[in-house]
């Protein structure tokens, strides 16, 4: 009889042993990276830039899942009610996780606690961008003395409510006492035609998809909400040398997942992330697109959103600002 129950009784201890060899063998299916924003904005060309890498370093597919809507909080809700086995990431970026949830506080996850935060990739700034057929100024200067003499608030576009491109609207409003009209879009590569076209003559949006109409004439770029002048369009200033020197905000990415995902595939995920963002090629390829990589392990990405969280989301409670 005992011998009929060994294995039974073997059973439990031999389950830990198991999880970590299935743990240790991840990825063994295709894995989804879920992305705030539809295809086209640099959350996006991120994803699709990381998940070529992992592709070929795992010797699994990687594949992009664009899920927009309400300030990146659809795509966010639904990786955090995935199972955390490493099958269904986040292409985490400032707005689910920093600027959102004040803004969406029905939005049915916690910026920290429903995560793991696994790899910080790093920045691209925010372009005051301006259609100059219909806003003739070249620089802030003008920009700031033409909207004074507007009998109307002027529009704006931005890639969404709650995108870091809304959030450095609301602040400039704040720093100058002008009042503009926020015009949200679903995403980046939605607001660019009716940039182009005058439907809206201005923008407060990431800066990757706006350097080449730049360079034709089409839109002019005014200023950068980076600290320093990013290497994609180093003619243009930053808007602390601009004169608004409390207007820095940065659109980070990073990659996370379901909260407990399994310290194995965490440490796997973080170190093929961290030596991916060390290779010339998805180095170069993430800076033509104006993201500076900026790499940071599962530790220090949790401080760091633990900070933006604090420091970003307790501004936007403090200023009022809405989704609206």
């Amino acid at each position: 009889m005992r011998r009929r129950h060994l294995p039974l009784l073997a059973a439990p201890f031999c389950l830990p042993a198991v999880q970590a060899r299935a743990q240790a063998a991840w990825p063994t299916r295709p894995v989804r990276i879920v992305v705030t924003f539809p295809p086209g904005g640099s959350s996006d060309i991120a994803a699709r830039v990381l998940a070529e890498h992992y592709s070929a370093a795992f010797n699994q597919r990687f594949v992009v899942d664009n899920r927009p809507g309400a300030g990146g909080t659809i795509a966010a809700l639904h990786v955090s009610r995935e199972a955390p086995d490493g099958y269904t990431l986040l292409l985490s970026n400032s707005a689910p996780i920093t600027t959102s949830p004040p803004l969406y506080p029905q939005a049915g996850y916690d910026p920290l606690r429903s995560f793991t935060h696994v790899t910080y990739v790093g920045a691209a700034p925010v372009a005051v961008v301006v259609n100059s057929r219909f806003i003739p100024v070249t620089d802030m200067a003008g920009l700031i003395a033409w909207m004074r003499a507007q009998r109307t608030p002027p529009s704006y576009g931005s890639s969404g409510a709650g995108s870091v491109g809304h959030i450095v609207a609301e602040m400039f409003q704040r720093a100058t006492g002008i009042t503009l009209t926020h015009v949200p879009y679903r995403g980046s590569a939605a607001l660019l035609p009716d940039l182009l076209n005058g439907q809206v003559p201005l923008a407060f949006d990431t800066l990757p998809q706006y350097v080449e109409h730049f360079g034709a004439g089409r839109l002019t770029g005014l200023a950068v909400s980076s600290p320093e002048r990013n290497a994609m369009a180093p003619s243009l200033p930053t808007l602390i040398e601009a004169g608004q020197p409390t207007l820095v905000a940065l659109n980070w990415v990073g990659i996370s997942g379901p909260a407990g995902l399994p310290p194995a595939v965490v440490e796997r995920l973080s170190a093929e992330t961290l030596a991916g963002l060390q290779t010339p090629l998805v180095r170069s390829r993430l800076a033509e697109h104006a993201i500076t990589p900026t790499p940071l392990g599962p530790a220090a990405f949790q401080a760091f959103v633990q900070k933006d969280v604090t420091e970003i989301g307790g501004m936007i409670r403090a200023l009022g600002i809405t989704a609206g």
